[in-house]
């Protein structure tokens, strides 16, 4: 082996152990906290060692014995459902449209996007309350100003998702195909567009359910004790237990795992090709 290929070779060696080297490091940082948090839930004690003194599952039962716990679960789904349903409605269309038929108002929906990111939660609060406290709508101290606010903060996800995938793939040919096809702009948006763009349509829905499941400061400012979310009810913990908080929080964590890998098992099966019934399975 010639000079040459030896550099690049222990070249190649380096940058593979400085890679793994940087994965390893972040999956630790990741999931040592998760591990931790689950195992201060099941702890009978843990201030004295770097271990736990013991092991009990009297936290859980305790926490999820209660008629809140299934309650605010129960609110917190309903939100996170209806603001994704609603975020999806509203967003896709209009990236679609803004990508097609007006790309010159591109650089303002963008920049509508982002907004979200400078607007802290009290001033959001504040503003949809002034705003809407003089509208005869059922919004006020209910769930439906909950999910509005919701799609605003949550905007930045579903849009930049919905329009990356939109930027990868060809819609004017496609587009134009459906329409010699006799499709008109709608039927060309969810029959052609949207199959086109799914990857990136799940992904928006996973980060805007997550952000809005999590979400705790406008939920306490908007609807409070009317409406008790799942995050409202676990900071109610923070103050007297912090092992029944620890099970909140993993449990939180575990229901976002769940229904996220739920979602992508359901779009990957419902997008894995069917064998025809003239083929013959691979041999």
């Amino acid at each position: 082996m010639t000079p040459i290929a030896d550099h690049q070779h222990s070249a190649g060696g380096a940058s593979s152990i400085w890679r793994v080297a940087v994965v390893g490091f972040f999956l630790v940082f990741m999931i040592v906290p998760v591990v931790a948090t689950a195992l201060f839930s099941v702890s009978v004690r843990w201030d004295r060692s770097i271990w736990p003194e013991g092991l009990t599952g009297q936290w859980w039962v305790k926490v999820t014995s209660k008629s809140a716990f299934k309650s605010s679960l129960a609110n917190s789904l309903f939100v996170s459902v209806g603001t994704v349903f609603l975020s999806l409605v509203l967003v896709a269309p209009t990236a679609y449209w803004v990508h097609t038929r007006l790309p010159r108002i591109k650089p303002l929906v963008e920049l509508l996007a982002i907004l979200p990111f400078g607007l802290p939660g009290v001033v959001l609060a504040l503003g949809l309350i002034r705003l809407y406290s003089g509208v005869p709508l059922p919004i006020i101290n209910t769930a439906n100003i909950l999910i509005a606010s919701y799609v605003v903060i949550t905007l930045p996800f579903m849009y930049r998702a919905v329009m990356n995938a939109l930027e990868a793939i060809d819609t004017k040919t496609l587009s134009e195909a459906a329409q010699s096809l006799g499709a008109n702009h709608w039927l060309i948006f969810i029959r052609v567009i949207m199959p086109n763009v799914s990857s990136g349509v799940v992904n928006g829905c996973l980060l805007v359910f997550s952000a809005a499941f999590a979400e705790f400061a406008l939920a306490n400012l908007l609807v409070g004790t009317r409406f008790k979310t799942f995050p409202m009810y676990l900071v109610e913990f923070t103050r007297f237990d912090a092992r029944q908080a620890s099970a909140l929080a993993f449990m939180s964590f575990v229901f976002a795992w769940i229904i996220s890998l739920s979602i992508l098992w359901v779009v990957g099966w419902r997008g894995q090709p069917t064998r025809g019934a003239g083929q013959e399975k691979p041999t």
